[in-house]
């Protein structure tokens, strides 16, 4: 991972070899906002989720929020920050990640969640936590491979913790948390 400054603009500059030889992963900016948020509902198939991703987050997390690129166009992203409730816990937390549903296959999200893992314990965290719906297996799947751990919850569905509530009335999450070796 490199970075360059280019117009005062912090670009990363990350590109795989192998499959990814033509994939650039870079820092999101707020330009990605609009791209992003005009395909987001349909790479959740057809889910309405657009709204849990304001602009804010493009604007303001960059240094620690990213894209993934194939022929110039978004074919994945990941938000995430620092908590600043528990700093010292030096924890972290990832609001989002998405890939496009053609490219789920090949090691996108994973190497955007690498990407996030690094660029965190340059900054001293050492633990990331992040959510998901109880009714997205497949994202509960990628996460336990990731290494996540599921927070004990306060309730349990299909054999999942979850808790229940979570972001309002019969909101229920299954709630992550990764420490960073």
């Amino acid at each position: 991972m490199q970075n360059k400054v280019t117009m005062n603009i912090v670009i990363l500059e990350y590109r795989m070899e192998g499959r990814f030889s033509n994939m650039n992963f870079r820092y999101v900016t707020a330009s990605d906002y609009i791209p992003v948020i005009s395909v987001i509902d349909d790479w959740w198939g057809g889910r309405h989720i657009a709204d849990m991703l304001p602009k804010l987050f493009f604007q303001h997390f960059q240094d620690t929020s990213f894209i993934a690129e194939q022929d110039g166009k978004i074919v994945g992203f990941l938000i995430g920050f620092v908590s600043q409730t528990y700093p010292t816990e030096s924890y972290m937390y990832i609001h989002f990640i998405g890939v496009h549903p053609d490219h789920r296959k090949d090691g996108i999200a994973k190497n955007l969640y690498q990407m996030f893992f690094d660029k965190v314990k340059e900054m001293g965290c050492e633990i990331v936590r992040c959510v998901t719906s109880p009714v997205n297996k497949t994202s509960i799947a990628f996460h336990t491979r990731m290494g996540f751990h599921i927070d004990k919850g306060t309730s349990e569905v299909d054999g999942v913790p979850v808790t229940v509530n979570y972001d309002g009335q019969g909101q229920d999450r299954v709630l992550f948390i990764k420490e960073l070796q």
